[in-house]
């Protein structure tokens, strides 16, 4: 009987190798057509006294390909990056960028007015104001000091 080394990364290849076609199955779909498929646009969140602001970069997307509602307490942000290629007789050495439809969805707190949510689309970057109600902004309180 022979002693083999066991090697973990060659297990955990064999695993990935088996999900892969187990999701190919299941979607019915290429690897590649799976990638292109879905894509999230990337966002920054961040907060400061009288609003929270998102900003989500969708570049090469016109404004008549998006989407943005309240529903709830969840916004939504869904469009579509159509593909810019003209002819069908390009040969690509090379193709990264992703096309296609998307959709994110954020759960809004209850501190957003949502009647005075405001979008812009600007460069490429799609700003939204999301302005806290005025009941819930912070007061300040002074404190006396009495001797």
């Amino acid at each position: 009987m022979a002693i083999v080394r066991w090697d973990p990364f060659r297990e955990l290849n064999l695993l990935r190798s088996q999900m892969d076609r187990i999701f190919e199955d299941l979607m019915g779909r290429e690897k590649e057509e799976w990638r292109q498929a879905s894509w999230y646009p990337p966002v920054d969140i961040y907060e400061t006294e009288n609003e929270i602001v998102l900003k989500a970069e969708l570049p090469g997307i016109d404004q008549k390909d998006l989407d943005v509602k309240v529903e709830d307490d969840t916004l939504i942000l869904r469009g579509e990056k159509k593909a810019e290629r003209e002819a069908k007789t390009e040969n690509f050495l090379r193709a990264e960028r992703v096309y296609g439809a998307f959709q994110r969805t954020f759960s809004l707190p209850q501190t957003v007015d949502r009647e005075r949510i405001k979008a812009t689309l600007k460069n490429g970057i799609l700003t939204l104001i999301l302005p806290k109600k005025e009941e819930v902004k912070p007061k300040q309180i002074s404190v006396q000091v009495e001797e």
